[in-house]
């Protein structure tokens, strides 16, 4: 017998000094049916969440995320959450996998389509889907590997108990006889379905916490992914779009004329904004036979828009607003301690204002889906952060119930929250209902830059006090920034408690506190961007930090850890704890604190977003008024990694997108519109420019927690103190090197 085979009975629970020879079960599939006097076409098992979309909290475990083990062996795992290149496709069917014992070259995936009675909320966003979907994952392995189990033991004629699984089998202990999944697969359906499995214990993880590669990576690698852009179906047609450049704005007047002239072009669709939050701002789309054609009848055509209320926005003055809205007193959000007694018996104080502008996401793929539409029923097939969205906008806008709406969810070329909204998808309904074919509708680049739902932009002011020993005993905070919650309510002028949380429940042990709220009105659409609100929070607090140390005459690592240990509130000592562990980890691996060639320095910075902790340190040499970025070292604590290959790839995805938006990502308005089209004015950082980067993961057995945005936030601080400890020159604006649209 092969002595792989052999190997595979001798469990870690089962350790034994002699050696075993394996004795395959001597029954065929139909002599084992027939024994067993059961038939059936294979197992499949499953696990519903009940899951809050708007508050992704820790899922419940009951039917559905679908097992299908088929009688050859192979298994099919369905993904309930979007994949839109982070491996979550990857990470949570390993996870099954895992606790199923299955063997993962046998293991097959595929996108589940837009279902939420069936597979619980599928918005794939907040860096939530391995926080909320890791245990009922592990739960709907644990249930299938006990119903083979059962399986096997009626087989053997003897208890579960003298059974185990390993690897895609079953093995009685006293006999060492095996039978494969595939063989016990239609016996395993008619087992009862254990409501509370025995879940593994870490040291018998199989796939969790090793480097597994993505299950699709040669379908990347050789360009045979199907994306959301690449969707063919039968007799569709081609549509390009112009919106209204203006949020508020409405379309005056449109001459088609020359657009129809243009050969392959058959239409001229005007389409009115909708008055939901993920609607379509309302635009005009040209529908050709080929998306050439649609694309050059848009250029010709001659459109004249009225811009409404917002048509002024002026980003320039508007950042200047800002700043001045928060260099004096503004709304208290929350407070604690005495803050004027804190500065008026301070040794010293320090003070600081910092920026933040615009952003777009600019993923790689364009919006882009393809909608039929019927008469009773719509079938979309749409790259997606929520098809469950898309099923509520398509179902309002068409009249059609909700399940008449189905959403086949396809891989997004990026997405980082742009594809939460569904504009571009009720877009093309509307097409497709005006001209009675399927309609593929893709954005241009320009549109996708200039119709966006926008990062806010922000200003920030914080005053600390000192006393004598340097130790920081009052701080004052105030923000003033455009919040999401415009999105659904456009009164809104000032980010409220919820948006404002960071700064009370921020790690930092400050006995005297207050937090304000400046004026700041939205003028254009405000959405999720990757990291949301950390980004700006942990640039303000990560630089100010380092200004304070130097304030106070100590090195930043000795500041953070005065600020950590000054925190007593036994509620945040797991945060306190924690955070103090990733910035350890960081020092030890980065070389922070080492002699450095002249114009060399290291930033470090920590920040807690997302339930994670990250510590960054930066490594730079200055080369004239320009930087080089040459390393950067990354400590990561998110409990127990799932995939630690797409884990680091998480982080170092962070450095690629953190530099950009560090170095000179920022939209500008003009006359209510945004300036910026493309890459050109819009630049992302060139392979040539990516540092080493080195990712260290802070072993631990607590549940695991997203990778998805954490690693935005320290990295800009980060940047931004090591080019201070480089040149002694200080940036407090973001982007550093702002291009000038």
């Amino acid at each position: 017998m092969r002595a792989d085979i052999e190997s595979l009975l001798i469990t870690q629970r089962e350790k034994q000094a002699q050696s075993y020879t394996v004795k395959p079960l001597s029954l065929n599939r139909r002599q084992f049916l027939k024994a067993s006097a059961i038939g059936g076409c294979g197992l499949m098992v499953g696990v519903s969440l009940n899951v809050n979309a708007s508050k992704m909290e820790a899922a419940e475990f009951s039917p559905n995320a679908f097992i299908h083990l088929q009688q050859d062996g192979s298994v099919l795992i369905y993904c309930g959450r979007c994949e839109m290149g982070q491996g979550i496709s990857t990470a949570l069917p390993s996870v099954v996998a895992d606790e199923m014992e299955a063997d993962w070259s046998k293991v097959t995936v595929e996108q589940a389509e837009g279902n939420q009675d069936k597979y619980g909320s599928q918005a794939t966003g907040g860096s939530a889907s391995i926080r909320t979907m890791y245990e009922p994952m592990r739960k709907a392995g644990a249930v299938a590997r006990e119903m083979l189990v059962a399986a096997a033991a009626k087989a053997f004629n003897t208890s579960p108990d003298n059974c185990y699984a390993q690897n895609h089998f079953v093995i009685n202990k006293s006999t060492n006889q095996k039978l494969s999944y595939g063989e016990l697969a239609s016996v395993a359906a008619t087992m009862p379905t254990p409501e509370n499995p025995t879940l593994k214990s870490k040291a018998d993880f199989r796939y969790i916490g090793s480097h597994l590669p993505r299950h699709d990576v040669s379908k990347v690698v050789q360009g045979k992914r199907v994306y959301g852009v690449d969707t063919k179906v039968a007799g569709m047609q081609y549509a390009a779009i112009v919106h209204c450049p203006v949020m508020g704005g409405t379309l005056k007047s449109v001459d088609k004329t020359e657009a129809m002239k243009v050969q392959g072009v058959t239409a001229v669709v005007e389409i009115a904004p909708m008055k939901v939050p993920f609607g379509s701002l309302g635009g005009v789309a040209v529908v050709a036979n080929n998306s050439w054609s649609a694309q050059q009848g848009v250029e010709k055509l001659k459109v004249e828009w009225d811009r409404g209320v917002h048509g002024s926005y002026d980003t320039t003055s508007y950042m200047k607003t800002l700043v001045e809205n928060v260099e004096k007193p503004a709304n208290k959000i929350a407070e604690r301690g005495d803050v004027e007694s804190a500065f008026e018996n301070a040794d010293q104080t320090l003070s600081a204002t910092f920026t933040e502008g615009h952003l777009v996401h600019a993923p790689m793929e364009p919006n882009a889906s393809v909608v039929s539409v019927g008469d009773v029923a719509c079938e979309v097939w749409a790259s997606t952060q929520s098809p469950d969205d898309i099923q509520s906008v398509l179902s309002q806008f068409l009249g059609i119930d909700k399940k008449a709406v189905k959403v086949n969810v396809m891989i997004s070329g990026g997405a980082f929250g742009r594809k939460f909204k569904c504009d571009y998808v009720q877009e093309a309904a509307a097409i497709s209902k005006a001209v009675g074919t399927p309609i593929q509708l893709t954005w241009t680049r320009e549109e996708d830059t200039r119709t966006g739902f926008y990062h806010s932009n922000s200003a920030q002011h914080i005053k600390a006090a000192l006393d004598k020993d340097g130790n920081v005993t009052g701080w004052l905070h105030r923000a003033a920034f455009p919040s999401i919650n415009t999105l659904f309510d456009p009164s809104v002028q000032f980010a409220p408690a919820n948006a404002m949380s960071e700064i009370e429940n921020h790690p930092y042990g400050i006995a005297n506190l207050r937090s304000e709220s400046g004026l700041a009105p939205a003028h254009t659409r405000i959405g999720w961007y990757r990291a949301v609100y950390a980004i700006f929070w942990g640039f303000a607090y990560g630089v100010f930090t380092d200004e304070l140390a130097e304030k106070a005459g100590i090195d930043t690592a000795t500041m953070l850890h005065r600020l950590y240990d000054s925190n007593t509130n036994p509620e945040q000592a797991e945060q306190v704890k924690r955070s103090k562990g990733v910035l350890d980890l960081v020092i030890e691996k980065s070389g922070y604190g080492k002699t450095l060639p002249e114009g060399e320095g290291i930033g470090i910075a920590v920040h807690y977003s997302f339930q994670t902790y990250i510590a960054m340190a930066v490594h730079v040499r200055m080369k004239g008024d320009d930087f080089e970025v040459l390393r950067v070292d990354s400590a990561v604590d998110c409990g127990q990694v799932l995939n630690k290959d797409g884990a680091a790839a998480q982080q170092e995805g962070a450095v690629a997108m953190g530099i950009s938006l560090a170095k000179y990502c920022e939209v500008s308005f003009k006359d209510g519109a945004v300036v910026n089209s493309n890459f050109h004015d819009y630049p992302v950082m060139r392979i040539s420019d990516m540092p080493e980067v080195h990712v260290h993961f802070v072993d631990s057995d607590t549940k695991p927690t997203g990778l998805g945005e954490p690693g935005m936030a320290p990295f800009a601080p980060a940047l931004s103190n090591a080019i201070y400890h480089a040149s002694g020159t200080r940036h407090r604006n973001l982007p550093i090197q702002p291009m000038r649209t």
